[in-house]
């Protein structure tokens, strides 16, 4: 269950996360991108090599939310694909462009999902999080590893308000000739009363946001930080 609440409704805010990871598959962890780790002197490659961190096992987050969004590459402009987030995927429109603002697809994810994908962008499930230290953070999901979640979060949904929820280790798996690791997620220990606290806050920022964030119509081009796209390349 969530610790905030999802208001369905349509003032530029900026996103809270201090963080935004994304499953590894063959470093089997999470990685994110830190840009004060690189400067304008770097190469695009220099960039992406010194600046992307790796967040080794074991790790643990607090679920706060989780909502629906679209990333990818557009191979005929070598440019990222970015969407709104939205929280129904049924019936909430997204907005898929890429990074320089060509407009790839408009509206309902499901009747347009065969065209997003022939342009290079795939479905993510964006989860933000609370970590140890109390900041937020936002993982963002593909393929596999949404169907681990997702069965996970059926599961134990009821429990994930007041547990930390802990990954030890990847699984490994294998489709066909491809082998590949997805995180395997687990309940683990209740917060403590500082914890809990810590947690009041955190969901506290993100419901701010969020309840700006969904009065918008259309995504404007700066929605999206610098930290999400960069290792798209």
């Amino acid at each position: 269950m969530s610790r905030i609440t999802h208001l369905n409704t349509q003032e530029k805010s900026v996103n809270p996360s201090t963080k935004f990871l994304e499953w590894k598959s063959e470093a089997k962890c999470f990685n994110y991108y830190d840009k004060s780790l690189v400067d304008d002197s770097m190469t695009k490659e220099e960039k992406k090599e010194k600046g992307n961190v790796a967040v080794p096992l074991p790790f643990k987050f607090l679920f706060i939310n989780h909502y629906h969004t679209v990333k990818g590459y557009h191979d005929a402009t070598s440019i990222g694909i970015l969407s709104n987030e939205v929280f129904y995927i049924g019936s909430e429109p997204v907005y898929v462009r890429t990074h320089k603002g060509l407009e790839i697809a408009s509206g309902i994810y499901t009747e347009l999902k065969s065209t997003i994908e022939a342009a290079g962008g795939k479905y993510y499930r964006s989860i933000y999080v609370m970590l140890e230290d109390g900041s937020l953070a936002n993982i963002q999901v593909k393929g596999s590893v949404v169907r681990e979640w997702s069965e996970f979060y059926k599961k134990n949904k009821k429990n994930l308000r007041n547990k930390w929820i802990e990954i030890n280790q990847a699984k490994e798996e294998k489709k066909g000739r491809v082998s590949y690791s997805v995180p395997s997620f687990d309940l683990g220990s209740d917060l403590t009363k500082a914890e809990s606290s810590n947690a009041d806050l955190a969901s506290n920022k993100l419901q701010i946001y969020m309840d700006e964030y969904f009065k918008k119509d259309v995504m404007k081009k700066d929605d999206v930080p610098m930290e999400e796209s960069l290792d798209l390349f």
